[in-house]
């Protein structure tokens, strides 16, 4: 038998085991809600698609710089300006495929074997996976439940054994959550006096329902901001993200990416570019969010799912269902078999209490939506 690495022994990603057992129901003609995956039920933007297709005519698709498409760099510098009012110079700049690649860089670039990196607790999963995959010590920093950390948590952490770096997403995955611009300043300014290296996930921005975003980059330059067009603008399938980087990590993530990636797939790119000029499509596509977030915010406290946290931004609620079960593995699984309905069970996201507690994905259409929750409440009550 083949011997594996023991950096391959990592967590399934539940989310994904979830969608393909719903896709397999689906294709057996079963009428299945997902509200598993964080992924905008519109298409992308018309935009988008015929910027793509006279590419595709033209039929010159290859390799870019590792970097991206200097076009694409000069378009998301022009976005820092127009929604931040920051100046930030396009040689900042890395196009990554996806996000995905974006936080292997990041971690490839500022960290080395056995480096103690926190992130919050509950998270998005696969920051915990590619860490252990890539040998760092991954410190879980306790938000009770909401996703959000503060400078306080922070100081707790690195007084108990020092961190080399720390990773967190504003909004929220898996709860929507947003840390509010005065506490991203403190936590950007303990980091920087402590010399801890700071990665802010940024993929939910545009999506914010309570308050304007406010960028980890307002304060200060020597942070790392990592974001993508999978979700706001609907392109999840193009696999193109973007990283702001201080200036002295540019060439070591061109470095790496030349040789991990060679670079970001030119037709997303070209495609990309496009994607800032369809706001008024995205925001119709936002607006339906708005409408399922207002439903769920009702809906799932009256069927005994308490939501832990405010419902900021991204598209998701997150619930605690120990009313009615203490294993949201197993919760998630008959839910799907007995209603039709995909949800993703809460240990992804937090391994310790994470039994408890179940994600929603309101990026459906209101009409699915609705009559997802009408199965529940049949199916609760």
């Amino acid at each position: 038998m083949i011997c594996l690495s023991k950096r391959s022994d990592v967590d399934p990603f539940f989310a994904m085991d979830v969608l393909a057992s719903a896709n397999k129901k689906r294709e057996a003609g079963e009428a299945v809600i997902s509200m598993a995956i964080g992924q905008p039920a519109a298409p992308c933007p018309l935009i988008v698609r015929e910027a793509a297709e006279r590419a595709l005519k033209d039929g010159h698709i290859g390799y870019t710089d590792s970097l991206g498409l200097t076009g694409l760099r000069e378009k998301i510098a022009a976005y820092y300006e127009q929604y931040h009012r920051l100046a930030i110079s396009p040689e900042r700049i890395a196009v990554t495929t996806g996000s995905s690649a974006a936080f292997n860089l990041a971690f490839l670039t500022f960290f080395d074997v056995g480096d103690r990196v926190a992130i919050t607790r509950p998270g998005y999963p696969a920051y915990r996976h590619i860490m252990k995959a890539l040998g760092l010590d991954v410190v879980e920093i306790d938000t009770k439940g909401n996703g959000l950390l503060d400078v306080k948590m922070l100081e707790e952490q690195h007084s108990r054994a020092p961190i080399k770096g720390v990773l967190f997403a504003s909004p929220s995955n898996p709860t929507g959550a947003s840390i509010k611009p005065e506490e991203l300043k403190n936590i950007v300014e303990f980091c920087r006096e402590h010399n801890i290296t700071v990665i802010a996930d940024e993929i939910y921005h545009r999506l914010n329902f309570a308050a304007p975003d406010t960028t980890a980059l307002a304060f200060g330059d020597d942070v790392t901001v990592i974001n993508s067009f999978s979700k706001y603008y609907c392109m999840t399938g193009w696999r193109v993200g973007w990283m702001v980087l201080p200036k002295n990590a540019v060439r070591a993530v061109e470095r790496i990416s030349q040789n991990l990636y060679i670079s970001a797939p030119e037709l997303s790119q070209i495609a990309a570019i496009s994607a800032f000029d369809a706001t008024n499509e995205l925001e119709k596509v936002k607006d339906t969010y708005r409408i399922n977030r207002e439903n769920l915010k009702k809906a799932l406290p009256a069927l005994g799912l308490k939501l832990l946290a405010p419902m900021d931004g991204a598209f998701y609620a997150y619930c605690d269902i120990s009313k009615f079960s203490n294993d949201s593995t197993e919760f998630a699984r008959k839910m799907l078999e007995e209603t039709n309905v995909a949800a993703t069970p809460g240990i992804d996201f937090d391994t310790l209490e994470g039994k408890r507690t179940l994600r929603f994905s309101y990026a459906g259409s209101p009409v699915a939506i609705d009559e997802a929750l009408k199965r529940l409440d049949n199916w609760l009550n």
